[in-house]
């Protein structure tokens, strides 16, 4: 493989690796309400990656992040699909990131005259479309993936500044409000308060509670939360509009649908950042949070014409508050294991109250952080609520060091279990490497064990996991085999018979295959395809565990990287008993057979796209078990697309690049030659 080879297939990586990410924080965000990263570590992300996209369009596919908003509802509620999309807005950070989006504005328009804004607060809740046929509410719906939301009706319906049925009788026949469901200071404040006296866990903040309250499956429960909502804009409407945003959203106001107090209408970019400051100077006494403002180019038909970007309109924009900064005292440095044995180390400061909120810990992120901004403990740091929500430390006050601060110092032993630190060079994230010993790790290496991919326990799912762990029932994966009926037919959503089943996969999973068994193991980087090279190469498990990094690295698809993680893997003591035990509770394969010659497809690289008559884990097994590479994009280096129904994006690149499209007639064909 060539250099310019290797430089496209890592950045093919580097883009999947992205997409991967922000779909995991798109779920936790918009389906979960459990966010498990800053807004500001999202938007490096998200333009991280659309850069890279837009240098390599080529490798822009359907299902990317850039190409959608938000994540997909949960299965709880019933699903809604949105008549005209919920689209999210862009971010701008800075007065010249203002001045270039009315600068851009304004090209598009052809026009050198100042833009009339309506402007209005960014609040901070969840998103909600309200639909209204013949002035009577029908249905409301989360926003979801911009495309398809879940149905809240009942809990809305429970929301008093909502109006049932609209006033007056000029409304349109069909009319969709969109707008934003919060919780007042006063009434989280309030909740909050009453649930400490009652031993309750509080809301960390007003968006979790009104997320939270809004998708209660009881809308008993939902009644009793101090809910409120203002519009921001509307969705379908059978009626003539009018002619501005503002006038838009003072019809809506007239039919008894409330909208912000502070809506206003300004000229040019200055008059938007004057309210901006005004603002953002009154934001903390206001009756509720606000994360920003919100600009949008006045008039309706210059919204037509600047149109839309995939995700978001060119006529609007969201300019966020800097987050809220305090001064405080690094008193020590821990170190936390994170599920997948990453290592954090994390501040314990003097507290401080931070944006209404009392911090005394703060996250350093890594180790090159930790030294990009010399920190020691002893120091004076400024700690920001990045994103409002979780507390980071920004910078050292260096006039304040004192003469007696102590270096902070990575561990060379995981805290948690003992086994070694590893850090890879190139990579800022210091992991432990005791991965089937490390409690810190147990549910997520549980849970990769049972997948289907790997040892398929039907029936093990992530919840019963958690429960085995939580009850004390499994301390690692070997722990599976050493249960019996009764302690899993006790738990939660599981009889006797439930327990059975459980039972009989876990036997049944006891005859697997070399490979599938190394990728359960969750060694780092040994993904399936590396598993089955490994499996290939020296057919035995000891054989595997023996080998050096140069030895290993003779395997196809193995560099010094993922050598490193093999035998790091098995130097472990914790892992080698645990791997023991596994083994010790029959745990079983049939002899690897060395491949003899040059498999078919070998070197050919394949994509599958649209709906196959089967799984297409299958067909991608029986390529791979060919000599087959199977990626997620297409590129000029892709030697077959294969095509099955409603084929789209992918195929038509297949198709404008030149390479050879299979039906999945032509597949078989191919499999069986």
């Amino acid at each position: 493989m060539n250099q310019q080879q290797q430089s496209q297939e890592q950045i093919e990586q580097q883009i999947e690796r992205l997409r991967e990410q922000l779909r995991r924080h798109n779920h936790h965000y918009y389906v979960l309400d459990e966010p498990l990263v800053p807004d500001s570590e999202y938007d490096r992300l998200f333009h991280q990656l659309k850069s890279l996209e837009e240098q390599y369009p080529e490798l822009i596919t359907a299902d990317s992040p850039t190409q959608r908003v938000g994540a997909a509802p949960l299965s709880s509620f019933k699903e809604v699909h949105h008549k005209a999309p919920m689209l999210s807005l862009g971010n701008l950070f800075s007065e010249t990131d203002l001045m270039d989006f009315e600068q851009r504005s304004r090209n598009r328009l052809g026009s050198d005259d100042p833009l009339d804004y309506e402007v209005e607060p960014k609040l901070d809740g969840l998103a909600i479309n309200l639909r209204y046929e013949n002035g009577v509410l029908v249905q409301a719906a989360t926003r979801g993936d911009g495309t398809r939301g879940e149905d809240v009706t009942r809990n809305v319906r429970t929301i008093e500044s909502i109006p049932l049925k609209l006033i007056g009788d000029d409304y349109p026949r069909v009319v969709e409000a969109r707008g934003e469901v919060f919780m007042p200071l006063a009434g989280f404040n309030a909740f909050n308060k009453k649930a400490l006296e009652r031993g309750e866990k509080p809301f960390a903040n007003p968006r979790n509670a009104a997320a939270g309250s809004l998708r209660q499956l009881d809308s008993r429960i939902t009644a009793k939360r101090p809910l409120a909502f203002y519009a921001y804009g509307v969705g379908e409407i059978d009626a003539d509009p009018g002619v501005t945003q503002s006038g838009v959203m003072m019809r809506i106001r007239e039919w008894g649908i409330p909208v912000s107090p502070e809506l206003q209408v300004v000229t040019g970019a200055k008059a938007c950042l004057d309210y901006y400051h005004d603002l953002m100077r009154r934001r903390d006494s206001l009756a509720y949070d606000i994360d920003g403002i919100v600009y949008k180019v006045n008039s309706l038909e210059k919204q037509r014409v600047l149109g839309y970007v995939s995700r978001a309109p060119r006529w609007a924009i969201a300019h966020k508050f800097p987050a809220q900064e305090e001064l405080t005292v690094v008193e020590a440095v821990e170190f936390q294991v994170g599920r997948t044995g990453a290592i954090t180390p994390v501040a314990r400061l003097q507290p401080v109250t931070v944006a209404g909120v009392v911090v005394s810990n703060a996250t350093l992120h890594n180790m090159d952080e930790v030294q990009r901004k010399d920190i020691r403990v002893g120091d004076t740091v400024i700690i920001r609520r990045a994103g409002d929500v979780i507390p980071e430390v920004v910078s050292v006050v260096g006039d304040r060091r004192p003469v007696d601060t102590s270096a902070i110092v990575m561990p060379q032993k995981c805290p948690v279990c003992g086994s070694d630190i590893l850090r890879t060079e190139g990579e800022v994230v210091a992991r432990c490497s005791g991965g089937l010993y490390c409690s810190a790790q147990r549910k997520e290496g549980i849970k990769h064990f049972a997948s289907r991919k790997a040892m398929d326990i039907d029936g093990l799912g992530d919840k019963l996991v958690e429960q085995l762990v939580d009850a004390g029932l499994i301390e690692d994966i070997a722990g599976l085999y050493q249960l019996h009926v009764e302690d899993v037919a006790g738990l939660e959503r599981m009889g006797a018979k439930s327990a059975g089943n459980l039972m009989d996969a876990l036997h049944k999973s006891r005859t697997s295959s070399l490979s599938r068994f190394l990728f359960a193991l969750g060694i780092r980087e040994v993904g399936e395809a590396t598993a089955k090279s490994l499996a290939q190469e020296f057919l035995t498990l000891d054989a595997i565990m023996a080998a050096d990094e140069e030895r290993l690295q003779q395997t196809p698809d193995v560099g010094p990287v993922v050598a490193a993680h093999i035998v790091s893997f098995f130097q472990q003591p914790h892992n080698l008993a645990v791997l023991g035990k596994l083994l010790a509770a029959g745990i079983e394969w049939p002899e690897e057979q060395r491949q003899q010659g040059e498999t078919p497809l070998q070197g050919k690289t394949f994509v599958l796209t649209g709906a196959l008559s089967r799984p297409r884990s299958e067909f991608k097994q029986q390529l791979q078990q060919l000599g087959a590479k199977v990626t997620g994009s297409v590129s000029k280096k892709t030697d077959y697309v294969v095509a099955g129904e409603a084929a789209g994006s992918k195929l038509k690149k297949a198709e404008s690049l030149g390479v050879t499209v299979l039906n999945e007639a032509e597949l078989e064909e191919l499999l069986t030659a």
